[in-house]
């Protein structure tokens, strides 16, 4: 599995980019402030020990003797400065540049850090003082051009790691200030976002529903405003819809009626029965395309029915037109459903099996979660490719025109969307010992 290291909320991603862009920015005030306090040390530092250098060298050019005074500077024979002592390269370049702009070249200019005595400097040093010593000191030593060495120390502080922790403490503190009300507002923002989100995802536009509160900064309340409004039109689209199809039903159904007592009086019985069946299968057909146009929004509600009554019936509708259909009832299987509409879903599919493959086994596979209604047929199969190209509108696999071995391709949609809406789905699948198995799955809830 993938670690997934940025949030996906609207509130954790504000509150870490604004983390990010204060981490950043402290880091540079670090080094800015670190620079600067090491530029700073280093002036005072080196200063007062070239002064001193300086006013040794002139004292001994003019044949008097060096202070005594502790701190200052000394002579040496040899080199003061220990092997191993960790040196500083900029103090000992300014000593260098700020003697020779005095006019007082030397030879080296070393350094050396060594811990802090504060009995060197004059100062008592307490009793049971543990702590260690705020700074260490720095040795600084030149060789003279006649030989030997001028020697003198300096404090060198040694609290950095303290002011690191002190900047520490303070960007903590500042994370603090700033990062909580940002997770207010983010949170505040979010809020609505995730409550449009629901209602998007609950949407039904069978139910009107209560409009979702203008909530939120004037952008996210300007957006919800405007889904509210679009719910609105959506579902006056869905009525006007209904109204145009009912009335289309109306105004066709009429004259197909009419068509029907008028061919009562065509004296040729074949020229008859073939008007009739015209007549039928027009009426059939305007009443699949009525019902594909109204999926969605059906008038008819659900209640709870025994699935395995359900699919007997209609098997047994097929067993009074002679259909070589099977099915072994089992116990009693109830869900909640619309009956009529799924009873014209799994009869779609019984007439394409008996269509195409001469016969149809029906069973019912109840499992712990779900439901499946199988409806199984001894024909040709359909090519792995056009499994799901057969559930769009009007698509046939059989190419001619004649309905009797094609029909008009709705059957296979209007059953997928039934079920569809049931919150199930419908699939086919070839059956390894020949034909077509079409699987009905609904839930169990």
């Amino acid at each position: 599995m993938r670690l997934r290291l940025w949030p996906r909320r609207l509130a954790a991603q504000m509150a870490l980019l604004l983390a990010i862009a204060l981490f950043v920015a402290q880091v540079i005030n670090f080094t800015l402030l670190l620079r600067e306090r090491r530029t700073l040390l280093l002036e005072q530092t080196s200063g007062p020990a070239i002064a001193r250098l300086n006013d040794a060298i002139d004292r001994t050019a003019n044949g008097r003797a060096l202070s005594n005074d502790r701190g200052r500077v000394r002579a040496s024979v040899d080199n003061p400065i220990r092997p191993g002592l960790p040196r500083v390269p900029e103090v000992e370049r300014l000593i260098r540049e700020g003697l020779a702009e005095a006019g007082h070249p030397v030879g080296r200019v070393l350094t050396g850090l060594r811990p802090f005595n504060p009995e060197d400097f004059g100062w008592p040093r307490r009793r049971n003082d543990r702590r260690p010593p705020p700074a260490e000191e720095l040795l600084i030593a030149i060789e003279r051009k006649g030989g030997g060495w001028l020697v003198t120390r300096s404090f060198w502080p040694s609290d950095g790691m303290l002011l690191v922790w002190r900047l520490i403490a303070q960007t903590l503190i500042l994370y603090g200030v700033i990062l909580l009300p940002v997770l207010w507002i983010g949170r505040r923002i979010s809020r609505p976002l995730r409550d449009l989100t629901q209602a998007a995802e609950r949407f039904d536009p069978r139910e009107r529903g209560e409009p979702i509160p203008e909530q939120g900064p004037l952008d996210v309340s300007a957006l919800i405003a405007a889904f509210n409004a679009l719910r609105l039109r959506i579902g006056a689209m869905l009525d006007e819809k209904d109204r145009m199809l009912g009335a289309i039903g109306h105004d066709l159904r009429t004259p197909l009626a009419a068509l029907r007592v008028r061919i009562e009086s065509v004296e040729d019985d074949q020229d008859r029965l073939r008007m009739a069946d015209t007549i039928a299968e027009m009426n059939k057909t305007l009443e699949d395309i009525l019902s594909l146009a109204r999926a969605g929004r059906p008038s008819e509600m659900e209640t709870n029915v025994d699935l395995n009554a359900l699919v007997d019936a209609v098997v047994a509708d097929f067993h009074d037109l002679g259909q070589d259909v099977t099915f072994e009832e089992g116990g009693r299987l109830r869900l909640k459903l619309r009956p009529s509409l799924m009873r014209r879903a799994v009869r779609n599919l019984i007439e394409n099996a008996v269509k195409y493959g001469h016969a149809a086994d029906v069973r019912i596979d109840p499992h712990a979660d779900h439901v499946a209604i199988i409806v199984a047929d001894q024909g040709p199969g359909i090519a792995p490719e056009q499994l799901e190209a057969v559930f769009d509108p009007f698509t046939r696999l059989e190419s001619s025109r004649n309905r009797d071995t094609g029909g008009i391709g709705l059957g296979l949609a209007l059953a997928r969307t039934i079920v569809r809406e049931a919150g199930g789905d419908i699939h086919l699948t070839n059956r390894r010992e020949g034909g077509l198995a079409a699987t009905i799955t609904l839930p169990r809830s």
